[in-house]
């Protein structure tokens, strides 16, 4: 069974929310949802101290600037009778409310961009307004692409390993080390004897040269 709310019995929830605060007695989740267009939002509203049989009502608060941002009543639901009573300008079919043993349901279906905003379960307590903490829906066409990072190449210096005198077989890494610098130091002596070889056959032939002149 349902119903549209009267104008007047709205006017008294607006006069009423001036008292908004919020209460453990209410816990409310998920905090937040991101959903893409025309899928279901669900939220839950758990009622810790209060009868289950208590009246639930949901609101909406839509984005924008802070005179715009006015709390909107979406509908009610009394799970002892099973009866909800809907807004103005609310499709019933846009919306189904439940409950279990200790949770009320909100499901909207087939979400628009229009219907993001912050959602409220509320409870009449006494003597204030019992509020949830409230959900922000966010509804959007994509979801934002991020690019893949680029993973660098890093070149690792190849270290000689230590040498295992049991497992090694070949020439270790010290004694080809000490090979090379042997070789290294055999040229330079050879080079070293070649370059001393011709200063003394020049200088001989020069010797030469001179006492031939002076003949």
């Amino acid at each position: 069974m349902s119903a549209k709310m009267q104008p007047w019995l709205w006017l008294v929830f607006s006069v009423k929310l001036a008292a908004l605060w919020s209460s453990s007695a209410l816990l409310q989740t998920p905090k937040s949802l991101t959903l893409l267009t025309n899928r279901s939002a669900k939220v839950f509203c758990e009622a810790k101290s209060l009868p289950k049989t208590t009246l639930i009502h949901w609101l909406r608060q839509r984005r924008g600037p802070a005179k715009e941002r006015r709390f909107e009543f979406l509908a009610s639901w009394n799970p002892s009778k099973g009866t909800s009573v809907y807004g103005e300008g609310v499709k019933k079919e846009d919306m189904i409310m439940s409950s279990d043993i200790s949770r009320y349901i909100l499901e909207l279906k087939s979400v628009k961009l229009e219907d993001s905003g912050t959602y409220f379960c509320m409870m009449i307590g006494s003597p204030n307004l019992i509020f949830g903490i409230g959900t922000e829906l966010n509804v959007v066409e994509a979801f934002p692409t991020i690019a893949p990072t680029t993973k660098k190449t890093i070149l690792k210096k190849k270290q000689c390993p230590s040498p295992n005198p049991k497992a090694q077989k070949g020439p270790t890494c010290g004694l080809i080390t000490l090979s090379l610098l042997v070789a290294s130091m055999l040229v330079l002596l050879v080079s070293l004897s070649v370059a001393i070889h011709f200063h003394c056959q020049r200088r001989k032939a020069r010797i030469r040269f001179m006492k031939q002149f002076h003949k």
